[in-house]
């Protein structure tokens, strides 16, 4: 007999994933999807198969904040492997070259770390998810085709060294949006003379969700035994993911205006710009831009604002 998947559910909400080491993100975005047997899923930002951590999963109408979390800033704890240049500058790629380390003080590494805080120019790995010609770079790689990749501006926001050996760093990263930190490791490498890999990488938090209460796939594997309630439990609400964006606060009418595709006027006359739109219950109807003339219009609004 062959089987059929059951019907998928609107279900909204974004769960907090601790990805395991060893698959890639869209696995585990399948896992989920398939586990809540979500009509709509997606992630925001992608993780390499060596790395853990936070990768947050947004369902249904949550998928339409997802860009939002993508360009949000991120902390990785990484273990840098010292001397050893590898092609996809991890541990999984094969060495390319291989160096002694130089004798390195704290004060050495500490001012090499610092030139890489700011605003900095950073070429990514050739193993990347980055696409070209609508073809993923590491696909490109792997056929052994010569991959050519410009440097492009990201942002560091701070670096600590918790821990250093004679041939690794531990590092603590705090970056924005774009940013590689299997590049950073190369880099800081080139930079102490001795090139350099990540060996392990967690991502720590992603705004919103600087202290993350994380799911595991075997824990939430294990709630699901206890029922569909207790599964959909460990979601959080989509207005979780749009904390620290301001908020307008709509009357039914204007709200139904702005459902209905008008462009009423604001209820606070000094907003402009991006803000989320609230009915009075406190619940939120989307993202709407505030123009300079004073009027709403709609940049994603949540499928029951239609109904509000």
């Amino acid at each position: 007999m062959q089987y059929r998947r059951p019907p998928t559910r609107q279900i909204d909400g974004i769960l907090l994933l601790d990805k395991p080491q060893g698959i890639t993100s869209n696995a585990a975005l399948q896992k989920i999807r398939t586990l809540y047997n979500a009509d709509k899923a997606g992630h925001t930002g992608a993780l390499d198969p060596l790395a853990t951590g936070l990768l947050p999963i947004c369902l249904g109408e949550a998928t339409k904040i997802a860009g939002l979390l993508l360009a949000e800033r991120k902390a990785y704890e990484t273990k840098v492997r010292l001397g050893i240049r590898t092609d996809s500058d991890d541990a999984e790629g094969a060495v390319l070259r291989t160096r002694e380390v130089p004798a390195l003080t704290q004060a050495d590494i500490e001012a090499v770390l610092q030139s890489f805080i700011g605003n900095i120019m950073q070429t990514p790995p050739i193993y990347s998810a980055l696409k070209r010609d609508g073809e993923a770079l590491y696909a490109k790689a792997r056929r052994g085709e010569d991959v050519q990749i410009s440097a492009r501006p990201v942002e560091i926001f701070g670096i600590q060294l918790p821990g250093y050996g004679a041939d690794w760093l531990r590092l603590n990263v705090e970056c924005g949006s774009g940013t590689y930190i299997r590049s950073l490791a190369r880099d800081i490498g080139e930079m102490l003379g001795c090139g350099g890999h990540v060996e392990t990488l967690r991502r720590l938090w992603v705004d919103p969700f600087r202290e993350p209460a994380m799911h595991t796939l075997e824990q939430l594997e294990q709630i699901a035994t206890q029922g569909r309630d207790a599964l959909d439990a460990m979601l959080l609400p989509v207005e979780a993911g749009l904390v620290g964006y301001p908020t307008l606060e709509l009357d039914e009418n204007t709200a139904r205006r702005l459902a209905q595709g008008q462009q009423p006027a604001t209820p606070d006359p000094t907003a402009r710009g991006l803000h989320v739109a609230m009915n009075m219950q406190g619940r939120a109807l989307g993202l709407v831009n505030v123009e300079d003339n004073g009027k709403l219009s709609v940049r994603r609004l949540f499928r029951w604002a239609a109904v509000t």
